[in-house]
């Protein structure tokens, strides 16, 4: 009989499995304490909702009413969103480099009922093709390993997890100093972080743009990290400014980006064509902060049209397949031109809303809209922050990671929630002059600092929780966690929040020196670090006043500029914002200071922009 346990999942890539004649348990320790008292390994299947092999891998495999009695035999079946799951995908993904390279999703493990992989790899097919064996085949290896050699899969499975432990631990160590946090950390110097954009250019493909070959992505941290090269200014940063340039209008004009503005995952071609045609939020609020009006404002309209719910929260992903004529097909819907589509069903959405997503779009749109003068987007971030702090924070903090119509998910927020949604409200905080946000801010940095995160209860029992890892194509929310503490001092005048900062990020940075490609996020907050700190407050009530123009021109490494009112002024000080201490006179006025030491006040836009400098970055049309 058929016990498949998904049909409540909050989660919609573990509701698309409740259909299958596989007795599919959530990963959490009853499904391991059962697998312990029947004395059988534990199968974690792991995928997202848009994943394309992943839906080719329920329909061939998991549908199979076979492999289903199979499973129901000799193991115990676990289901994993990896969006909803993050930590436990995190774990999962450093077990598996131990068997392959060729790292992705689907991600499938076998473990032992204690939590310890002790076999992996990624989609298999249904009957074997060239060198990859069948999922069958694989199973039937699994179960006999499991019965005849079970002293070599737990010793083997007991070194993967000892591997583990010790990596998360001289992690923990790095962030925090060896002492448990008095050790000031060492930071790459500024030149050394520099030279990456010319190691990034030696890389570049000439031909089409981008880096690398196929498969390629558009990598949005590293464009970001060019951008803050090309806003430090000099002749390697108009260099950098060139390779972002570039690698932007390749993007733009490739079929990777759709007719609607959004940008679809990555290109399985060198020349951006024959896109992998999922959708996802983070890859386009990624691009939002770099990107040229035209090129923003066409992924905004994506993000309004397509990913933004009534209650101005952003869903997760719309996926690459469609029915059109009766049959899923993946691409198709994407290949019609934009009058033709609207005949046809979209295709579904990723439905769920996760709360550090959600902050890098709230970012993606505050900066682009600030920058470009465009306050749709503004507004658009705004409601995502209104729609999160209703529904995923309680009494200041984030109590929620992924939501969808049928309730909140029960697993744990992680650092990526906590980072990266503090980061977007500080931004957003920044440009609209609402002291609010950077006051949840504030508080969810705080909480960030002292570590206030639940350790899923199987990984802790296994000692397999490796924290957040650093990915290549989505910021990392210990990153965001380090810019957010970055701005706080530079507006509480707290070197207690920069000294955190350098801490979370300079390990990291120090490795994105040799390897840029999951660590240029790092290498753009070291760089903020090492410059001097300069707040700009710009204090005026008309919007359109010349102050706040020439602002816009000052984002840099090291800058952080605030747009207030005098009425705003004078909350942000009275909510310890020393940066807005004395700041709220009638008269507009914007203020520059270099570590807190202050120029006079200018009073035209013109004097602000000579106390500025000229203008780094012209990409503003």
């Amino acid at each position: 009989m058929n016990d498949n346990r998904l049909g409540t999942s909050v989660s919609p890539y573990l509701r698309l499995h409740a259909d299958n004649p596989v007795d599919w348990r959530e990963w959490g320790p009853d499904a391991f304490a059962e697998a312990r008292e029947r004395g059988v390994p534990v199968l974690v299947s792991v995928g997202y909702a848009t994943c394309h092999w992943c839906h080719v891998m329920a329909r061939e495999t998991f549908a199979d009413p076979e492999v289903g009695e199979l499973l129901r035999r000799d193991f115990v079946a676990v289901k994993v969103d990896r969006e909803e799951r993050p930590d436990v995908d995190a774990s999962l993904m450093a077990a598996a480099s131990a068997f392959t390279q060729q790292l992705g999703w689907p991600l499938t493990t076998f473990l032992t009922p204690d939590g310890h992989v002790f076999f992996a790899g990624t989609y298999f097919p249904p009957s074997p093709v060239g060198q990859v064996p069948s999922f069958r085949q694989i199973t039937a290896a699994v179960l006999d390993a499991w019965t005849e050699r079970r002293h070599e899969v737990d010793a083997n499975a007991s070194a993967i997890a000892t591997a583990i432990r010790q990596g998360a631990e001289a992690d923990a160590t790095a962030r925090t100093g060896a002492d448990g946090g008095g050790a000031e950390p060492r930071l790459p110097e500024v030149d050394r972080i520099r030279a990456v954009a010319d190691q990034l250019a030696q890389a570049e493909d000439t031909t089409y743009g981008g880096f690398g070959g196929a498969p390629k992505f558009p990598s949005a941290p590293l464009l970001e990290f060019l951008g803050d090269v090309a806003a430090d200014g000099d002749g390697v940063g108009a260099g950098a400014a060139a390779l972002l340039d570039r690698s932007l209008h390749a993007i733009r004009r490739s079929e990777l980006t759709d007719a609607d503005g959004g940008v679809f995952r990555y290109a399985t071609r060198r020349d951006w064509s024959v896109p992998h045609y999922e959708r996802m939020l983070y890859d386009n609020a990624g691009l939002l902060p770099v990107a040229g009006a035209e090129q923003s404002r066409g992924i905004a309209d994506f993000l309004r049209d397509t990913l933004r719910r009534d209650d101005g929260a952003f869903v997760a992903a719309q996926d690459s397949e469609s029915t059109i004529d009766g049959r899923r097909v993946e691409g198709e819907w994407y290949r019609l031109p934009l009058d033709e589509r609207a005949r046809l069903d979209p295709p579904p959405l990723d439905d769920q809303v996760l709360t550090g997503w959600n902050g890098l779009a709230i970012r993606g749109l505050a900066v682009a809209g600030a920058r470009h003068g465009d306050d749709e987007m503004v507004e658009l971030a705004r409601g995502a922050a209104e729609a999160l702090l209703a529904t995923h924070v309680q009494d200041g903090h984030v109590t929620v990671r992924s939501s969808s119509t049928r309730g909140a998910s029960a697993a744990p927020p992680t650092i990526e929630d906590v980072g990266l949604f503090a980061e977007g409200l500080l931004e957003l905080a920044l440009v609209t002059g609402d002291v609010r946000y950077a006051e949840v801010a504030r508080g969810l940095v705080d909480d960030g600092l002292a570590g206030r995160f639940d350790v899923d209860p199987v990984l802790a029992a296994a000692g397999t929780a490796t924290g957040e890892q650093p990915q290549t194509a989505l910021r990392s929310g210990t990153v965001g966690l380090a810019s957010a503490a970055a701005v706080l001092a530079a507006l509480t005048g707290d070197d207690a929040y920069r000294s955190a900062a350098a801490r979370l990020v300079a390990d990291r940075a120090v490795t994105g020196t040799e390897r840029p490609l999951g660590h240029a996020d790092a290498l753009g907050v070291a760089l903020t670090l090492r410059r001097p700190s300069r707040e700009v407050v710009v204090v005026a009530s008309d919007p359109a006043d010349p102050l706040r123009v020439a602002a816009r021109t000052a984002r840099r490494p090291g800058t952080v500029v605030a747009l207030v009112t005098p009425e705003q002024a004078r909350a942000w000080s009275a909510a310890g914002f020393d940066a807005f201490t004395s700041r709220d006179g009638a008269d507009p006025a914007g203020y520059v200071c270099h570590d807190r030491v202050c120029a006079l006040p200018a009073r035209t836009g013109d004097e602000l922009a000579a106390q500025l400098g000229a203008p780094l970055d012209t990409r503003l049309g």
